[in-house]
């Protein structure tokens, strides 16, 4: 049944909320699909999916469905990958396809990565979803699509128990004519994510995260984490977004390179209401496959 709501929400969503990227309840699972520099940061070749079903129950509501792998080379000092993003907001597509790129110094038991990705974003608009009341407005015709290249870049500092991470996966702001109408389709967000495990003893540890999220004019958006750690293999803990969302995390490393986590979230009033949750699911591997790879316990 076609209505405006689909666009009504996308409007509602990306003005109150200030983010086209889309959200991510683990990052800290899995930097690289925000961060370039993460790109075989750990010395090993690590693939990942991951989906995340927001505001379920929502007409309209986002989907994100994600794709990664990357590795290290030349003695692990550099890094490369490939990050696939398919995003949907209502009538709106977006299908990020980005190569990364990373150089690592090692000090200690500390790295420093420096990273840049290019691709491309193909945004596609379904209007004909849409009951539009003025039949001739330009911004409405039709199936609208198009494709815009990207460049981004990133740093981290990450050691044996923490890591920062500050990022602009897309550098550059991108407008769209329709018609005689310009829209801006992106505008240029900023990244910082923290992360810090506290070991209580020999059986129990504290991983703290947060990850906040910027964009000009528009108020900064945090994510704030605590999660415990049970033998270093599993992990149960909360999590909250501008203290409008809150959620539970929880983690397994299966076997020594499989991870899982899922998180459920749900929002309050302040934000959509309780009665629309939100559920992200991923799974990574990590792989020995070159001369040099050593799979070991890691937090990040």
């Amino acid at each position: 049944m076609k209505k405006l709501l689909p666009l009504l929400f996308a409007i509602i969503y990306c003005s109150a909320q200030a983010q086209q990227d889309p959200l991510y309840s683990q990052y800290l699972n899995n930097p690289i699909v925000l961060n370039p520099a993460y790109a075989g940061i750990n010395d090993v070749f690590t693939a990942s999916v991951g989906y995340r079903g927001q505001w379920n129950g929502l007409e309209g509501a986002p989907t994100t469905l994600s794709a990664t792998a990357h590795s290290s080379f030349l003695d692990n000092k550099v890094g490369g990958g490939l990050v696939i993003i398919r995003d949907e907001l209502g009538i709106t597509t977006n299908t990020q396809i980005n190569m990364t790129g990373s150089y690592k110094i090692e000090f200690g038991d500390n790295i420093f990565s420096f990273g840049m990705q290019f691709g491309v974003n193909s945004y596609r608009d379904d209007n004909g979803e849409l009951a539009v009341r003025d039949a001739g407005d330009a911004l409405f015709e039709g199936s609208q699509s198009f494709t815009k290249t990207n460049f981004g870049a990133g740093a981290i500092l990450k050691g044996s128990n923490y890591f920062v991470g500050l990022s602009v996966p897309r550098l550059v702001n991108s407008k769209e004519e329709f018609g005689n109408v310009e829209s801006e389709i992106f505008s240029r967000h900023y990244y910082l994510g923290l992360g810090y495990v506290f070991l209580l003893n020999t059986s129990l540890s504290l991983k703290t995260g947060a990850l906040v999220k910027a964009v000009s004019d528009v108020p900064a958006s945090v994510d704030l984490s605590s999660s415990l750690l049970f033998l270093d293999r599993y992990s149960a803990g909360i999590l909250t977004r501008n203290f409008e969302t809150y959620g539970i995390i929880l983690g397994a490393l299966l076997k020594e390179n499989i991870r899982f986590n899922y998180t459920f979230e749900v929002p309050t009033n302040q934000s959509v209401g309780t009665q629309f949750n939100t559920h992200e699911i991923g799974l990574s591997i990590d792989l020995e496959l070159l001369d040099g790879h050593f799979i070991k316990e890691r937090y990040f």
